[in-house]
């Protein structure tokens, strides 16, 4: 089994995903079809805030 890297470009649609988030003090499950029709920005910081 290989794996692959799928490389975010602009002007190309982001393939679906779900995850969790932490939003008001609480944690809640986002996708991306939540955001259907608006602009995205994703931003990954995974130090700060990193249950352990």
């Amino acid at each position: 089994m290989s794996d692959q890297i799928t490389i975010a470009k602009v002007g190309v649609k982001a393939p679906e995903f779900s995850t969790q988030a932490y939003h008001h003090d609480e944690i809640i499950n986002v996708s991306l079809s939540d955001y259907i029709g608006k602009w995205v920005v994703l931003f990954f910081y995974p130090a700060d805030f990193t249950f352990v």
